[in-house]
């Protein structure tokens, strides 16, 4: 599909903008004079915003056009980082955040909603791994170089340098995007294209999954930088360039896809997920040296792509005829997932610190993923991923 490329740095620029306060929450906490808990407001209205407007993007993309849809959310998210980076105050810049995640929100699960309208469905987990790669490439940006733009100039500047590059992608897909109005099937009342969704046990199942994957996972990895600024006394760049190997995990599940897809039962990927991100957690949270995160965050992002890998393939069928309300359903899953549980973290971790959370992740993960791998095993036994 000759609009893989600009959808790729379309999503790569989303994922930017989700992920660039994870490293920078000790420079706002110091900037606004507030706690670290209190400046992960920059990162809950991010996703919470990013929740809740799947429920709107994907019907207007059903009934618009996709690409039309992400290239105008493109340039909101540019306007909104724009007002980030003159922020004057934690609750501007948390306002500012929460624009930029309800722009955001319309570009990696429209675009996941595209390539499954395009690929086979054979084929079409392998794709939707080589779009992690730009999905992971945002992330290690707004993880690791937000970090040490921060350190090295101002937090401001990070906010800057996403406007730009969320208005340059924007140009990319509108130049790319299909002039063609949709299909008048995709037509229907926004009611019906939710319930043609949520009324299949399967979707169920997959979006159940997928909030408690957000609820636990993101939630978790959020406050990994903070953690290692605060115990072993990294500095902002060097801290989130550990929680970058979070994405040189998820590069190498790219990386193995073909062939683990190829050899392992669709389930076993997902079990090997929840596994892999329980071990995870329980590194980072009793290492005794910072060294210990940079195993722990590789494990955690290799485990979270095995298992997400999987459940995004799993919500390109949900609903073949409302993919794109489907795929706003899965992502909107995921991220209010995340804002829930942003909320209850930042009170246990003022109250028993990060390990806590990190142990109640290692915990719960892999009894999730080995129980929904399970599920996929029993339905289709000896069916390959790929």
């Amino acid at each position: 599909m000759k609009l893989f490329w600009p959808l790729a740095v379309a999503a790569a620029m989303s994922m930017a903008s989700m992920r660039a306060c994870d490293a920078m929450l000790p420079a706002l906490s110091a900037e606004f004079g507030v706690s670290v808990g209190v400046a992960a407001w920059s990162i809950s209205a991010f996703v919470l915003a990013y929740g809740v407007m799947q429920l709107v993007y994907g019907p207007l993309g059903d009934r618009f056009g996709k690409g039309r849809v992400i290239a105008m959310a493109l340039m909101a998210c540019c306007v909104a980082n724009m007002m980030a980076t003159l922020a004057p105050t934690m609750a501007s810049l948390a306002l500012a955040r929460g624009l930029a995640g309800a722009a955001a929100a319309g570009v990696i699960p429209t675009s996941m909603a595209m390539i499954g309208d395009s690929v086979p469905v054979r084929a079409r987990q392998q794709v939707l791994a080589h779009f992690l790669l730009a999905t992971i490439g945002g992330m290690i940006g707004g993880q690791w170089v937000s970090g040490l733009i921060a350190d090295l100039w101002h937090w401001r500047v990070v906010f800057g340098v996403l406007a730009t590059g969320a208005g340059f992608a924007a140009l990319l897909v509108q130049a790319q995007a299909p002039g063609r109005a949709p299909e008048v099937a995709a037509r229907r009342a926004y009611r019906a294209q939710f319930r043609a969704v949520i009324e299949v046990p399967r979707a169920q199942l997959v979006l159940a999954v997928t909030a408690i994957e957000g609820l636990f996972t993101l939630t978790s990895l959020a406050f990994v930088p903070a953690y290692l600024h605060a115990r072993f006394g990294l500095g902002l760049g060097a801290a989130g360039a550990v929680m970058a190997m979070y994405g040189v995990g998820g590069l190498t599940y790219v990386a193995l896809s073909r062939v683990l897809l190829g050899r392992l039962a669709i389930g076993q990927i997902a079990s090997l997920g929840g596994v892999l991100l329980g071990s995870a957690f329980v590194i980072v949270a009793i290492g005794p040296r910072w060294e210990w995160s940079v195993v722990g965050c590789f494990l955690g992002g290799l485990g979270f792509y095995s298992l997400h890998n999987t459940l995004q393939a799993e919500a390109t069928q949900m609903s073949p005829h409302a993919r794109g309300t489907a795929i706003g359903l899965f992502a909107a899953s995921l991220f209010l997932g995340q804002a829930i549980g942003m909320g209850v973290a930042a009170e246990v971790v003022a109250v028993l610190g990060e390990r806590c959370l990190f142990l109640a992740a290692a915990v719960v993960l892999p009894v999730l993923g080995m129980a929904f791998g399970r599920r996929l095993r029993a339905e289709r036994p000896g069916h390959c991923a790929g």
